[in-house]
């Protein structure tokens, strides 16, 4: 078990990273299966586990294992493994996507606090403070947090009564049914909306989110919201709103500096196992200040590789930076993406964007989903927006399906490269137009 695992890591990790904190562990799994018991050489190692490790580990663990399992941390003693203190079993599916953890979000002294903050919201959830508001400019890292502590809340609660939604997803709702809609929110024990700002478009909805935040408030539930600006800022708030959301805790999310943007390469290029010079990474992480924009241009380098030439060198590195705006992210849609498809595969984009479930339209639809994630690296509730305002399950099963069958399946690897370039080449064409 453990060996197999071990193999399972290194595409992603690096030997000596295995060696330091993954080959001290002992691994046992338990009958039924579903539940994987680590154990720790001891109490020190266990603590600095949990506090730089654990995040990374559950997110590599649960795609080796898959959705419904759990982990439970043990401490190894002499006489054989015994329960660590407070040892609790921790499910180790991300239904907010396993992009978004606290070990992953990059981070130096200057938004230490914020997230400090944040992990004792997930850890003491409805009980310290509530409501916890993110403020921060746009690719400050607001939405990864907001999503960080979802999936950190759903390790120990029921993800169904969790609900992550955005200000625009909810004045959506509200245009129907609204004691629907009211009942839809109050249906569940967790909160988190992002851009509660874009409530400006909706005066009138205010007073129903008063109630709203009044049932939850009242009841100890657990609110988030994230906002590219500060509530004081916000003067179309009704006064009772705005003094609501300042009984909890406000944080400010600073924009990512050279340190911080310089890690966030190195971490992506480890991960995609992208091969650049200490100087390209940190030419890539003074050109762009915006981790939307350096996640693009990583993609296109990534693209690149895979698509064109494996050996990625100096003078192809330099052409590419030069033929790329800093809207590198913004160039290519999901829109794009499920018009290519949907003229490949013989269909309507509207199909795709429907529910109707024919053999063809389903493999256009879950092949759209997969090329937008490994493109776009929407996460599986942006995408599900993006496709009609699918499930994040949906889209998660989609793209967990195609990467398989394109495992095994030559002919449909082929057309998903083929595929690729041309949405990238459509994306150049958009980004020069």
């Amino acid at each position: 078990m453990k060996q197999v695992l071990r193999q399972h890591l290194i595409q992603t990790c690096s030997e000596q990273e295995l060696r330091r904190w993954f080959d001290p562990l002992s691994l046992a799994m338990a009958e039924d299966g579903r539940c994987l018991e680590v154990g720790f050489p001891h109490a020190y190692f266990a603590r600095w586990f949990e506090e730089g490790i654990r995040d990374r580990f559950e997110a590599l663990l649960s795609t080796f294992l898959g959705d419904g399992c759990s982990v439970r941390y043990r401490e190894s003693r002499s006489n054989g493994p015994a329960p660590a203190a407070k040892s609790e079993s921790r499910a180790v599916d991300f239904p907010f996507d396993s992009q978004f953890t606290f070990e992953t979000f990059m981070v130096n002294k200057k938004n230490y606090f914020p997230l400090a903050s944040a992990r004792e919201v997930a850890k003491q959830a409805g009980t310290l403070f509530n409501p916890f508001v993110v403020c921060g400019a746009g690719g400050s890292g607001k939405s990864h947090l907001l999503r960080a502590i979802a999936n950190e809340i759903s390790k120990r609660h029921d993800p169904a009564r969790i609900l992550l939604t955005s200000m625009q997803d909810i004045q959506t709702s509200y245009e129907g049914d609204r004691i629907a809609a009211r009942a839809r929110l109050t249906d569940h024990d967790f909160l988190f909306v992002d851009d509660l700002h874009l409530i400006r478009n909706s005066l009138d909805l205010q007073q129903e989110m008063i109630s709203v935040f009044n049932h939850f408030y009242d009841n100890r539930k657990q609110m988030v919201f994230t906002s590219p600006v500060t509530i004081a800022s916000c003067d179309y708030l009704d006064p009772m709103l705005r003094s609501r959301l300042e009984w909890g805790l406000i944080v400010t999310l600073k924009q990512p500096d050279l340190e911080v943007r310089v890690n966030y390469v190195q971490e992506r290029c480890r991960t995609k196992k992208l091969m650049l010079s200490r100087e390209q990474m940190l030419t890539l992480a003074q050109r762009f200040h915006d981790f939307r924009y350096l996640q693009g241009i990583l993609l296109k380098l990534t693209a690149y590789r895979e698509l064109v030439r494996k050996e990625l060198d100096e003078r192809d590195f330099e052409q590419i930076l030069n033929n790329t705006e800093e809207k590198t992210a913004e160039a290519l849609s999901p829109r794009t993406v499920i018009a290519i498809v949907a003229e490949h595969q013989g269909v309507n984009p509207k199909d795709i964007l429907g529910s109707r479930r024919n053999q063809n339209i389903a493999l256009a639809r879950q092949m759209a989903m997969f090329l937008c994630r490994d493109l776009l690296g929407l996460s599986f509730p942006a995408l599900g927006r993006a496709f009609g305002g699918k499930d994040h399950s949906t889209v998660l099963y989609s793209v967990k399906k195609i990467n398989q069958i394109q495992q095994d399946d030559q002919s449909l690897k082929k057309v998903l490269k083929d595929l690729k370039r041309k949405c990238l080449l459509a994306g150049e064409q958009g980004s020069t137009a």
